[in-house]
């Protein structure tokens, strides 16, 4: 068989229906959303599965990551060929037009609680819109305890042991593995471990219209991945990194992923030579030029830069906002 060379590559939105989803990710993405059903997530990049991402451009159209990386490791990964059995991160939108279940993910070493062939869950968001209700919840009040955790489980009044801020368009919050959290009534971009561990501690007392029923609940397991010092998080402050042709802010460092934010009218660099890089689409749209071709990019869209396509210049149309995750080394 023919080896097709790798190129810039990007794939198709999954949709997923959540109990707590809307239909604002309509505004975001250009595929249409599947009719009538709340929508909550959109997973943009994902080597899950029971939900591979495949290919959506070029020659490679309808390949998966999972096969890329059996064909084309090197390529694909560069220096980090061979260290991970899959693409290490997950990348969605998430619609979250109600609050979502109050939970906590497991972290690499709490492995009694981790699923064979699953990885602790260490995620981010940046806030891309914001209702009149918006709320996020990220740890603990301080002082809070198991047993008076456990209290508030049987009143019914956890959200009275959690910390939360009302959040603003454009900033990140790093919600560490172990960190009780939800969020409502905002559009986000979440990155995160590639795992699907989640324990619910709580649903609010409410029914999921399609079955009638509540959802279950893990408490007993959500309990033991708390970490009780994880409270009172708050947004990340951006760190600057330089204002050539574009801003240029580091949002998030965390020993699994990076993501930084480029703000920009005219020309800039994207990813790094020798090095796979992600880019997501905030704002606005522009083109990424590649062996003298150009790849349309726009708002929410996500492309994958392998690791032998390197460094690449962005054109904006006019004013483009591009996240681009940087993947554990």
């Amino acid at each position: 068989m023919e080896h097709i060379p790798l190129y810039p590559l990007k794939f198709d939105p999954i949709y997923q229906y959540r109990i707590w989803g809307g239909r604002r990710l309509e505004n975001l993405l250009s595929k249409p959303l599947p009719p009538k059903n709340p929508i909550g997530e959109a997973w943009i990049l994902s080597d899950r599965d029971d939900h591979p991402s495949e290919v959506s451009n070029g020659k490679l159209r309808g390949q998966s990551i999972k096969q890329l990386l059996d064909s084309s490791s090197a390529e694909l990964m560069g220096p980090l060929a061979g260290k991970f059995d899959r693409f290490p991160l997950l990348l969605k939108f998430l619609d979250c037009q109600q609050v979502l279940s109050v939970q906590v993910h497991p972290s690499d070493t709490q492995t009694e609680y981790i699923p064979p062939g699953e990885h602790g869950k260490t995620e981010a968001w940046v806030v891309l819109e914001t209702g009149k209700d918006a709320r996020v919840y990220a740890g603990l009040k301080t002082g809070t305890t198991e047993e008076g955790l456990k209290e508030k489980l049987k009143e019914h009044k956890v959200a009275e042991d959690l910390a939360s801020f009302v959040p603003k368009t454009g900033e990140s919050v790093l919600i560490k593995a172990g960190t009780v959290h939800t969020l409502g009534d905002v559009v986000v971009f979440e990155v995160q471990e590639n795992s699907d561990v989640t324990y619910r501690l709580y649903d609010w007392d409410r029914v999921d219209e399609k079955t009638g029923k509540p959802r279950d609940l893990q408490v007993d397991e959500a309990l033991a991945c708390i970490d009780f010092s994880k409270t009172e998080i708050g947004p990340g402050k951006p760190c600057f990194i330089s204002d050539g042709p574009e801003l240029r802010e580091l949002l998030v460092e965390d020993v699994h992923f990076r993501v930084m934010r480029h703000t920009g009218f005219a020309p800039f660099m994207t990813g790094k030579d020798n090095t796979p890089r992600i880019l997501v689409g905030v704002d606005g749209e522009g083109e990424l030029e590649y062996k003298n071709d150009m790849y349309p990019f726009k708002k929410g869209e996500v492309m994958l830069l392998p690791a032998i396509v390197g460094a690449c210049p962005f054109v904006p149309k006019n004013k483009m906002i591009i996240l681009e995750i940087v993947l554990p080394e």
